[in-house]
């Protein structure tokens, strides 16, 4: 990420980063000839191809920004992309300062989440649990980024982070599909680290106060997305609920009443849709 400082800023220190406190069949029946094309109707019919082109193109584009894996554009390009994008694209655009989620919360409510701080990028050691850890470790780790939001009330705080990986399409499948069938997201002793800040809102959010969280693998790009949610207040709680669980209809933990889970996934998801749109904009410029 490119974190170029402030004016006035102090610099920080050699590879940190500044932490704001964020198949047809044969036939032998004679072939009729064919009338020549009117120029008119040859130049409707070019015109209806490209048109119907894209209208493919943009669906499929649409499918991938909204994280529908079955789309998947120019893979080669997209990985050799969002795999520099750890260090070539600005803080700012990985981690958006706000993040509006429109219809996130609990009954659809919105949600704004404001970013408290960003962590120095780091090996992935520093911010997984060892069995989360060795889960990834088909796909290796390139570089793991982390940011810390909380949300308009300050009652809440929430953890993202992208995991970029060394792996090749296959491999993020093969995790994905694995994530999947084994319901690896929602197994506790996977739930991600948190980032506390000093001096923050954050201060107090270790692991002991984590609620809620979700750990999405993307096939489309070689990157694992998480986030862990907790109380602001620094409470800690005994029984921590996927955000799956914990946004189900009938819900009742104080996890699932809080919309802790709601926070969880709701940051992760614009975070995510953040990378994807990166991704495609960094693709589609002119070589």
């Amino acid at each position: 990420m490119d974190l170029t400082p402030r004016p006035g800023a102090t610099p920080a220190p050699p590879g940190a980063y500044y932490a704001y406190a964020e198949t047809p069949a044969e036939t032998t029946t004679r072939l009729r000839p064919v009338k020549a094309r009117k120029p008119v109707r040859t130049v409707a019919a070019a015109v209806c191809a490209v048109l119907g082109l894209g209208l493919i193109g943009g669906a499929v584009t649409g499918s991938w920004l909204t994280g529908d894996s079955a789309a998947e554009p120019h893979d080669d390009s997209a990985y050799t992309v969002s795999r520099s994008a750890w260090h070539s694209v600005p803080v700012g655009t990985l981690f958006p300062r706000t993040l509006k989620g429109d219809g996130a919360g609990p009954g659809a409510t919105d949600r704004v989440w404001t970013r408290v701080a960003v962590a120095s990028d780091s090996g992935c050691a520093a911010g997984l649990d060892p069995l989360l850890l060795r889960t990834l470790r088909p796909v290796g780790c390139e570089r793991l980024l982390r940011a810390t939001y909380t949300d308009a009330t300050r009652s809440s705080v929430t953890t993202v982070g992208m995991v970029f990986t060394e792996g090749d399409a296959e491999a993020m499948g093969a995790l994905s599909t694995r994530f999947t069938t084994q319901r690896l997201a929602a197994r506790s002793d996977l739930m991600p680290r948190t980032y506390p800040v000093r001096g923050t809102v954050a201060a107090g959010f270790g692991e002991q106060q984590r609620a809620s969280w979700t750990v999405h693998v993307l096939t489309e790009v070689p990157v694992v997305v998480f986030s862990v949610s907790g109380f602001a207040d620094g409470r800690t709680v005994a029984e921590p609920q996927p955000a799956a669980e914990a946004m189900a209809d009938g819900a009742s933990t104080a996890t699932a009443q809080a919309g802790l889970g709601h926070e969880a996934k709701g940051v992760a998801d614009r975070v995510e849709r953040t990378l994807r749109r990166t991704v495609t904009d960094l693709t589609e410029k002119p070589e």
